[in-house]
């Protein structure tokens, strides 16, 4: 008498695979999604690039005024190029406001990159730098979505 091989794979061999498939998935969609947020808001701050580093300039030779570093007409003198401020990809229209030694940059993110509001207050250090801090209670961007250095 011959004996048949077996040919393929049985019915509880092929839903483990797909139930092992699915775990992972579950695992893995999330943190793909918070991956792509966090870049897209990567994208957002470095759109701000060339509007802080007008303000960082113009709070240098200003004394640190704020109030005197917070439109664009002043920041043209200061090497910002353009009539408006920036519009970030994922964001609406950068807005600027001032407290008396620093210019607050504040954004809304679009609702691909979750609506949250940027808000940072920036001012110059003593190394010449600027240095942009989160305005609590303004702020609502999670921290795994970017961290304090990244403002």
């Amino acid at each position: 008498m011959k004996r048949s091989m077996q040919q393929g794979f049985t019915l509880i061999e092929l839903m483990i695979v797909v139930a092992i498939i699915g775990i992972l998935a579950a695992v893995a969609l999330p943190a793909y999604q918070d991956y792509t947020t966090k870049a897209k808001w990567a994208s957002n701050l470095s759109d701000l690039e060339g509007l802080k580093t007008s303000i960082k300039t113009c709070l240098n030779d200003k004394a640190m005024d704020g109030p005197s570093c917070d439109t664009v007409a002043e920041l043209n003198a200061y090497g910002f190029a353009g009539t408006a401020l920036p519009t970030p990809k994922y964001g609406a229209t950068a807005t600027l406001g001032n407290t008396a030694s620093s210019v607050t940059i504040s954004m809304t993110g679009s609702a691909e990159v979750g609506s949250y509001v940027y808000a940072a207050s920036c001012a110059v250090d003593s190394g010449g730098n600027i240095t942009c801090t989160k305005v609590s209670g303004t702020d609502t961007i999670p921290a795994k979505f970017l961290n304090s250095s990244a403002r």
